[in-house]
């Protein structure tokens, strides 16, 4: 790759193997770069041990999506879900295990999936994208076996909420939706944009961002970043943050986020931003932790540029690893 193309590249994605020792990491260009983190974390890491082992064009278009499973990683780009098997990638094998469609109304659309969770229900893979419905796979058929429909305009992100069996998903209008997954019905929308403390009107009504713990639920995008609580529906704390953000997670007593800005936000529950932790790239797309194992405890972010940055603790960046 150019240096042309470097300058503009964006990493879209990202996830961990189940072993939590390698990462993968998706960009513009229909790439997945696969780094050892073993590799780079070790004392005597090189600068080699900060470039991916394996490199290999998975799509056409951006992969906006990856999702592991126990033993595959799933990529999505526009209007397809590959599955490459994570023992066949650590041997530098690229051969798709599968790749599979969702069920489209017309031939002729091929829109993006921007987002896939897997429900730890029924083990079924749920998409969401540029055709504003959500599509259920059976990953045991590999099956496409219902469609949600409700959402007027297309579906930024999805998240969980597994006690409830509930299936969150926000979109470019502004709601975020609720359904039930064992009838597949919605239960509840809420307009993100219609709540005065979170409206901002200048950036649109759009929802990017979604997150769920317990009766909790982050969302942000055009409207500011707000914590909801779901059983009264009503947002409890607005965080002051400028931009529009693209990822939150809960971790621990903390949030953190990431989206226009160079840093990542950390910010309390009552609704203050105690630091925001400098980053590589200039605007933030993506944001993941590594808690599955203990030696390889890392968060890693990536977004407007060919470097992704991984911090060992999670108050400052410990090194970058590069497309």
């Amino acid at each position: 790759m150019g240096p042309v193309e470097l300058l503009h590249m964006s990493v879209f994605s990202q996830s961990f193997s189940p072993c939590g020792r390698f990462l993968a990491a998706g960009n513009n260009y229909g790439e997945i770069a696969v780094f050892s983190l073993s590799a780079a974390l070790s004392p005597d890491a090189s600068e080699g041990s900060q470039k991916p082992i394996l490199n290999f064009t998975a799509h056409d278009g951006p992969v906006f999506s990856l999702l592991s499973t126990d033993t595959h990683l799933l990529s999505a780009g526009n209007g397809e879900i590959s599955a490459w098997s994570w023992a066949e990638l650590i041997k530098k094998s690229t051969k798709a295990a599968w790749t599979r469609k969702p069920n489209y109304e017309t031939s002729l659309e091929i829109p993006e999936i921007n987002a896939m969770i897997i429900s730890p229900k029924d083990n079924s893979l749920i998409v969401g994208g540029g055709d504003n419905n959500i599509h259920i796979m059976d990953m045991e058929t590999g099956v496409f076996k219902s469609v949600l429909k409700g959402h007027t305009d297309y579906i930024h992100c999805l998240c969980f909420k597994e006690r409830e069996g509930e299936i969150l998903s926000g979109g470019e209008d502004g709601a975020v939706r609720i359904w039930d997954s064992r009838t597949n019905r919605p239960v509840h929308c809420i307009e993100v944009f219609k709540y005065e403390e979170c409206a901002r009107p200048q950036f649109g009504k759009w929802i990017s961002c979604l997150a769920t713990d317990s009766d909790w639920m982050l969302c942000g995008g055009g409207p500011s970043l707000s914590l909801w609580h779901l059983r009264s529906m009503s947002p409890t704390s607005v965080f002051p943050l400028p931009g529009c953000q693209r990822e939150a997670v809960f971790y621990q007593d903390l949030i953190m986020s990431v989206g226009e800005g160079p840093y990542v936000s950390h910010c309390l529950h009552g609704g203050t931003v105690k630091a925001q932790i400098p980053c590589s790239p200039s605007s933030l797309n993506t944001l993941a932790l590594n808690l599955k194992n203990t030696e390889h405890r890392v968060m890693t972010v990536g977004g407007s540029s060919h470097q992704i940055d991984v911090f060992t603790n999670f108050s400052y960046r410990a090194f970058s690893l590069s497309f």
